[in-house]
């Protein structure tokens, strides 16, 4: 039967470091948008989800972008769970993630396991990092939770034995999940029952892909003859499976640029994927039906994507593709769970063996022969329906902790969750105001010179901050809220009044002394708001007062009051915006005032140095800010898709990009 142990792994890590305290204002810059194009050409429930309630904004979650590049070995606590066949191990801290999946008979792992944990901005909120298989939930992209804690607890397997619980609140869509992981005695196959529960009186949409990374020297194998390829193009369009363009995409790496292939798998065809190598082993994932969607991920073989590659991990070690599994058939689609119900499926992974080369038809017919003898189609059936008695069994002993946002959310709303306790004792100093409103009706006066953490945006919470005090503070958040329900004048009349108060407190008070909300968190949101409406030189001035304001108001210690690092995140957040939105509006001299306000330690991170050779090249220095590129930096933050450093060279130089710079995962324009 499963046994369950704690186990701690070391490994290089850079540490992920604070969030950014401003809240996420400005529309999501993610790469999964179809170019209106390709609509037309879309089957219509495609179309219909695809249309669906896409991610407007990141609220209430936070940017994680305070992780560097410089790693350290760092232990890690672990689950491990394991039978005689398999042994699979769990990163509680990091959402779960199953870091690796052992065959013990062979010997083999059928996963890509990365050597290192090194975060890059993949996620929707920032940080994420590469290997294993990870359960993406929310919206399109890579889990809000790719870097954050999941609560853990052993749980009664249907077979009798130890089953693991992982269970977190979504936040992006306020919704609960869980994933059950077990072997039964004698398996090759780990099975994951998962289930998303809505207990709202409304639908809400929802989106689910499991991430499988394995090495790239592989061939994909999916029952399909057509694909939905998407590319940094952002261009959506059927192509035929295994060869398109005259090259067998089923091998990754004979793909130059990066690309995603959603299979058209038959509805009626058992939902399956596998990765095989030369010698036909490899790994298999299947699932219930509820589970449609297939799809391959590749880097490609372009100096862009073997960079990426580099980056998130370290020169001298293999390359991955990742093969995934997902609730709609392709990722860009969000998929509506009506009120009060759920979904819920069974996936199984294990390892294959079938010759995975040669005609696709016959490879494909002889992979599913293969899985089927290994795992009757009939027996994942089974085995979901012996595991839904189980799905609200109640945890027994705690393995790990999680956030406290889903006991916030249970005490507002009285919610019954069997299987997912969301207890009290969760709770932190994260939802310590919110709590306080909750109960009482008011938020808590801030302390003196105390950053402002983040906001609650869901409906009930902003009827809460409607009618409580108007406080500074108070207004600062229910001008967030109002942002994020798309009552853009309203979210200015209230950060306007919430500056107009702080005016009168400071007005009045003879000793001079200033008020414990600042101006600059107010002043920064009327910014973001300006320029978003095209107001720059406005914006440039608001973003101006407001770094001027923080550096008044920041203790005389650079580092912190606090010691968790709020200060200097927040110095560097907005001082970024504030020379970004000042260079926008032709004003490098008051852009280079900004800089030489900044931390030294804040000027010599990659992203700084970045923005120094923007500024340079702003103020006509082009051989300096050149310069800046010969001396060398590394953004630890750069955005998939981003081709900033790439543009900036090309003001500076006509030689070709260095490959160091080069993440460019698309075919030059021109």
């Amino acid at each position: 039967m499963t046994t369950i142990r704690r186990e701690v792994l070391t490994l290089p890590a850079a540490p992920p470091g604070p969030d950014n305290p401003l809240p996420p204002l400005r529309p999501l810059d993610e790469a999964h948008r179809i170019d209106d194009r390709d609509r037309a050409e879309l089957p219509r429930d495609m179309a219909r989800q695809v249309d669906y309630a896409p991610l407007r904004s990141l609220l209430p979650v936070q940017v994680r972008d305070g992780y560097g590049r410089e790693r350290e070995p760092g232990a890690l606590d672990a689950l491990v769970i394991e039978n005689d066949r398999l042994r699979a191990t769990v990163l509680p801290a990091l959402g779960g993630r199953i870091a690796s999946l052992h065959h013990k008979p062979t010997g083999r792992e059928l996963l890509y396991v990365n050597p290192v944990l090194q975060p890059a901005n993949f996620a929707l909120n920032g940080a994420w990092f590469s290997g294993g298989i990870e359960w993406n939930i929310g919206a399109t992209g890579h889990t809000t939770l790719s870097c954050s804690p999941v609560h853990a607890a052993s749980v009664p397997a249907p077979d009798g034995g130890e089953m693991l619980r992982l269970w977190e609140w979504e936040r992006l869509r306020d919704l609960p999940f869980q994933v059950d992981l077990w072997l039964p005695d004698g398996s090759d196959f780990l099975y994951v029952g998962a289930r998303i529960r809505n207990p709202h009186e409304r639908p809400v949409p929802t989106y689910w892909w499991s991430n499988i990374a394995v090495p790239e020297d592989r061939r994909v194998l999916a029952p399909a003859d057509e694909a939905w390829h998407f590319g940094y193009e952002r261009r959506l369009r059927r192509v035929p499976v295994p060869e398109h363009e005259g090259v067998d995409r089923t091998y990754p790496t004979r793909s130059t640029y990066a690309a995603d292939y959603f299979y058209e798998v038959p509805d009626g065809r058992r939902r399956w994927i596998a990765a095989l190598d030369g010698n036909g082993q490899g790994l298999v994932q299947t699932s219930t039906d509820v589970l449609r969607g297939r799809k391959l991920f590749v880097w490609g073989t372009g100096p862009g994507g073997r960079r990426w590659q580099e980056w998130l991990t370290e020169p001298g070690t293999g390359g991955y593709c990742e093969i995934q599994a997902g609730l709609a058939r392709t990722q860009l689609e969000h998929v509506r769970l009506e009120a009060e119900s759920e979904v819920s499926w069974l996936e199984a992974y294990g390892p294959l063996d079938t010759p995975p080369d040669g005609d696709w038809h016959t490879v494909l017919r002889g992979a599913e022969d293969r899985l089927e003898a290994a795992l009757p189609r009939a027996g994942v059936d089974a085995a979901h329906a012996a595991w839904l008695p189980h799905a609200d069994a109640e945890p027994g002993e705690r393995l790990a902790t999680g956030s406290g946002w889903g006991a916030l959310e249970v005490l507002r709303a009285g919610w019954k969750l069997p299987g997912t306790p969301f207890d009290e004792d969760t709770l932190a100093e994260p939802q310590r105001p919110w709590l306080q409103l909750l109960r009482s009706g008011s938020l808590p006066e801030p302390e003196d010179r105390e950053v402002p953490g983040g906001t609650l945006v869901a409906r009930p919470w902003r009827d809460m901050l409607e009618t409580t005090a108007a406080t500074p503070l108070a207004e600062y958040h229910l001008g967030v809220a109002q942002w994020h329900g798309d009552d853009r004048a309203q979210a200015v009349r209230s950060w306007e009044r919430g500056l107009r108060s702080i005016e009168r407190a400071e007005a009045a008070d003879d000793a001079g002394h200033v008020t414990a909300v600042g101006r600059w968190p107010l002043l920064r949101c009327l910014a973001v708001a300006d320029r978003e409406d095209g107001h720059h030189e406005r914006a440039a001035d608001r973003y101006a007062q407001a770094f001027a304001d923080l550096c008044a108001r920041r203790p005389d210690d650079p580092r912190d009051t606090d010691g968790d690092g709020r200060w200097a995140a927040v110095a560097a957040a907005l001082g970024g915006e504030a020379i970004g939105a000042l260079l926008a509006a032709g004003r490098p001299a008051d852009a280079r005032a900004v800089w030489e306000r900044l931390d030294p330690a804040t000027r010599a991170r990659g992203r700084f140095r970045l923005t120094e050779a923007e500024l340079l090249a702003a103020e006509g220095r082009r051989e300096e800010a050149r310069a800046v590129f010969d001396e060398g930096f590394e953004v630890a933050d750069l955005r998939e898709g981003d081709e900033s450093i790439g543009s900036l060279w090309a003001r500076l130089d006509d030689a070709p990009l260095p490959a160091r710079h080069d993440f460019r995962m698309r075919p030059d324009r021109g």
